[in-house]
């Protein structure tokens, strides 16, 4: 039976960072949540909102989180694709292997999800999806080239899903947070500084610089701020973005500018 009162929400990558103060702030604000972790026996203690087991790259444990939601609440009205992990290198120096394991999180892990989701959406006639994806994925950064493609590919694939479901009462968007406070730094896959390497001085000042930029990153609360007033948007746009001045302002110096020279100011940010 469909609860009428209240919103239903998952989020996806709920135990920390963004997922969690998102998480938190929605329920505060009388939303019902339920995050997502791979495994809930890590977080005994957690109790900010309900927190069941998912893992993305697993399709079994999407429809069974899924399932579980609607057998006890009848209806998930909102998907928050949180779940996301960062990955560091020169492309050349960066294992296939890892660049695969990251879309299978980033990018087909998002898919999965919004998949498994839309039918009982389309039956609701109702729903909304909010894609977390990054200022980098509108433009290839140096040394985070596969983080900046598996989000630009997550924010092109909203698009085209969006008008897909129109028919159906349902909602998608993304919303590309800049530099936040959380912990991804340290959870993110960094290819190795290899001694004698030909990137191994020009990566190791980037990634100083990169990790720099997420320990003095904004409040990942501000994210959740900005979520809610998605939610209660009655037309929600393609795309939000949340994060400090200089890093909403470089998307628009993209549009305008030409490409060597918004290059060159890339080059010149990141000191290369």
């Amino acid at each position: 039976m469909q609860n009428l009162s209240k919103k239903i929400i998952l989020i996806t990558g709920g135990s920390s960072g963004i997922g969690k103060a998102t998480g938190k702030y929605l329920t505060q604000k009388g939303y019902v949540v339920y995050g997502t972790t791979r495994d809930t026996s890590k977080y005994p203690d957690f109790s900010e909102f309900q927190l069941i087991n998912l893992d993305v790259t697993k399709p079994d444990t999407v429809k069974k989180a899924i399932d579980t939601i609607i057998s006890k609440e009848g209806q998930i009205d909102i998907l928050i694709n949180n779940a996301g992990v960062g990955i560091t290198g020169a492309v050349e120096e960066i294992p296939d292997t890892e660049i695969i394991n990251h879309f299978e999180t980033n990018y087909f892990g998002a898919i999965r999800t919004i998949k498994a989701v839309l039918p009982f959406m389309r039956k609701q006639r109702s729903g909304l999806i909010i894609n977390i994806t990054s200022i980098a994925a509108y433009m290839g950064l140096p040394y985070r080239g596969i983080y900046s493609a598996s989000k630009a590919a997550l924010e092109i694939t909203t698009e085209a899903i969006r008008m897909e479901v129109k028919d159906f009462g349902i909602k998608l968007t993304n919303l590309a947070p800049g530099d936040f406070d959380t912990n991804i730094a340290s959870g993110r896959y960094h290819a190795p500084i290899q001694k004698g390497s030909a990137y191994e001085i020009p990566y190791k000042k980037t990634l100083a610089l990169m990790d720099g930029h997420v320990n003095d990153g904004s409040n990942p609360l501000d994210v959740g701020i900005a979520i809610e007033k998605i939610i209660n948007t009655k037309k929600p746009k393609i795309h939000y973005k949340v994060g400090a001045f200089m890093q909403k302002i470089s998307i628009f110096l993209k549009q305008i500018l030409p490409d060597k020279l918004y290059e060159k100011l890339l080059l010149n940010h990141y000191k290369l």
